[in-house]
């Protein structure tokens, strides 16, 4: 039996730039799916466990979306996109917007 899990789907507008922008959160595309040539892009990113789907298909996700991504090292996430770390009660974070407008919250937990 494989392990269950959550994958979310985030709607992007071109799917080359957005596999770009997430590889540099540490995620790799794993595969793309075209009905056909010059159809809308379907593809999967990675980072570890963490799964990602990102789709140009209109019907498939909305504009504006917030996923929220826990890691290990915060402090490397900021470094990359030249962001500051904020404080919460429950650990540390920071927000990112991809190319599209999603949301992308990254935390830290508090040990």
């Amino acid at each position: 039996m494989s392990a269950e899990e959550v994958i979310p789907i985030l709607r992007v507008g071109d799917a080359t730039e957005a596999v770009g922008w997430y590889a540099r959160l540490g995620f790799v595309q794993q595969w793309e799916h075209r009905f056909e040539p010059g159809l809308p892009v379907f593809t999967e990113v990675a980072r570890g466990r963490v799964r990602i789907y990102l789709s140009e298909h209109e019907g498939d996700a909305r504009p504006d979306t917030l996923v929220y991504l826990r890691v290990a090292d915060i402090d490397a996430v900021a470094t990359e996109f030249g962001v500051r770390v904020e404080e919460a009660p429950w650990g540390r974070e920071l927000e990112l917007r991809d190319p599209d407008g999603n949301r992308i919250r990254v935390g830290e937990a508090r040990d």
